[in-house]
């Protein structure tokens, strides 16, 4: 089994483009079109490769999460990456800053950022591919 897809309303379509495009510069828009949706009129798209992707539908409404709360939702998106310096570069070049890092591993650094439509958005680089190393939570 595996996580195909993400489906996410969002507010601003363009921002949302330019957030994901710095983080994923291999992903392409696979495919676009309106639909209705319980009475709304609203654009789609597939960004994403052959494989994964994720699908956002403009006209988004309301608040996001209080990322600093216990309310229910998702707490944040995690995507494993090759370059966690790389990544960081471009999404400074088109001026997202991340929110946090997360704390220093032996195995694995981490960065998150808060997309246009406030979710938290964590990116990992792996410097182990041994799972009891890279999956370590104890204080190290």
């Amino acid at each position: 089994m595996r996580l195909e897809h993400i489906n996410m309303v969002v507010s601003d379509m363009d921002e949302t483009l330019r957030f994901y495009s710095a983080a994923f510069p291999h992903w392409i828009i696979r495919m676009r079109g309106m639909a209705n949706w319980y009475g709304v009129q609203r654009q789609w798209l597939h960004f994403g490769d052959d494989y994964n992707y994720l699908t956002f539908n403009d006209s988004g409404k309301s608040t996001p999460r209080d990322l600093h709360s216990n309310d229910l939702g998702i707490a944040h998106l995690g995507f494993e990456i090759n370059n966690l310096a790389a990544l960081r570069e471009r999404m400074a070049v088109v001026g997202f800053t991340p929110s946090h890092t997360g704390a220093e591993h032996p195995h694995r650094r981490n960065t998150y950022y808060i997309d246009p439509n406030g979710v938290e958005v964590e990116f990992v680089e792996y410097l182990s591919d041994i799972p009891a190393q890279r999956n370590q939570s104890e204080e190290i």
